[in-house]
Formats: structure tokens, C-alpha cells, sequence
């Protein structure tokens, strides 16, 4: 019996709109740490990299870990604030799991964050799977796509993301590419990793399939 087929997305700036919710808490934080912090607009480019990459550029090496522990503990009482799915996506969802395809979610997040952020905005039963990036590389290496597949026993089709590390993790796992431009990067910018499509929203993937 072949494996079921699965398109895997990402989650901020794919499915779900959460860019306030996460500026907001990465701002918050050097208020709250007592540091002067950076304009939101550059903040804004580097959304999708681990938190201590984030970091990096604004804070000591001494002081990161306790700048990411910070931003943990408020971003899990405000994850929900502002955040939403994009338009349309709840109807793409439900299409696809009435043709049968797995609906996996593969994100930078902790599993339980993300969890915890696709329950907030009412996606738990449009997706099957949830796998963040616990313990092991982050995109654009492919392993959290690659975990969520094998989590779900199913074969990849494509990856949808919204940032060139979507990308660039995607076609190291084998499978096709759609980037999305309502979230970090412009079509420009995925252009250059080299996606199979590229679209303002994710409606244009039923076509694809």
C-alpha cells in the first residue's frame, strides 16, 4: 500500500498571520531585560530563524539565553493576542484533506509552542500533524519536514513556506516548493532559492495538484 501523500507547511507568515504577536514579544523583551532595542522593521526580516540567531545581532552572548527565556515565557501568554490564519487558508485545508492528502505543519517553533499557537487559531482540525523543531538542525536543513513525514507515515508532495529556508529545506527533503509571499520574503527573494511556484496566497497550490 503506498503511503498517503502530504503537503507540509510552515506556520508563520504560511498559515497562520502572526507577525504582530511575534514582534510585539521580541520588543517587549528588552524592556523588559533593560536594553535598548532594535527598529521593528528589522526585526521583521529575520522572523523564521531560531531565536537565538534572532538575538544575536542585538544582545551579549552572555545575555541570549536569558533574552530567549524571556520572550518563551511572555510569547506563550500572547501567542493567541492578534494571531490569525490568513484568508482563505482554513478552505485550503479542508480541501485538501477531502482529497486525502496529510496536512503536516513543520516550523522553527518548539512542537508544543507551535501546538499550542495552531490550537489558539482554530487550526487543530484542519492539520494532522504538528511537528516543530525540538532538539535537532533547524531550516534550511530538511530534518523537521523529514520528522513530520515520518511522524505521519506519509510521503511528501510539497512544501509551502514563506521564506527561502522553506525553500531550500523543502527541495533537500525531495520534495516540490511553493513559496508564498504574504509572509517574511517577497517573490523576489524566494525566487532565489529556486521554488517550483511562487504566489501572493496559498489558493493558487489546488491547482498544482
Amino acid at each position: 500500500m503506498r503511503p498517503r501523500l502530504a503537503i507540509v507547511f510552515d506556520l508563520d507568515g504560511t498559515l497562520v498571520d502572526s507577525l504582530d504577536d511575534i514582534l510585539d514579544t521580541f520588543l517587549a523583551t528588552f524592556a523588559e531585560l533593560g536594553e535598548a532595542g532594535p527598529e521593528r522593521a528589522t526585526v521583521r526580516a529575520l522572523i523564521g530563524r531560531p531565536l537565538a540567531e534572532m538575538y544575536a545581532d542585538f544582545v551579549r552572548p552572555d545575555r541570549l539565553e536569558a533574552f530567549v527565556a524571556a520572550y518563551r515565557e511572555r510569547y506563550r501568554r500572547h501567542l493567541g493576542d492578534k494571531s490569525r490564519p490568513y484568508p482563505g487558508v482554513v478552505d485550503v485545508l479542508s480541501e485538501l484533506g477531502e482529497r486525502g492528502y496529510a496536512r503536516l505543519v513543520a516550523t522553527t517553533k518548539g512542537s508544543a509552542t507551535a501546538r499550542d499557537l495552531v490550537a489558539a487559531v482554530g487550526l487543530t482540525d484542519h492539520v494532522d500533524h504538528v511537528q516543530g523543531t525540538d532538539g535537532f538542525p533547524h531550516k534550511p536543513a530538511p530534518d523537521v519536514i523529514l520528522r513530520a513525514l515520518d511522524a505521519a507515515g506519509a510521503q511528501g508532495a510539497w512544501m509551502v513556506g514563506d521564506t527561502t529556508s522553506d525553500i531550500v529545506a523543502g527541495r533537500a527533503a525531495g520534495l516540490r516548493t511553493f513559496g508564498v509571499t504574504w509572509g517574511t520574503h517577497d517573490a523576489a527573494t524566494l525566487a532565489s532559492a529556486g521554488p517550483d511556484a511562487v504566489a501572493p496566497t496559498i489558493g493558487p497550490l489546488l491547482g498544482l495538484l
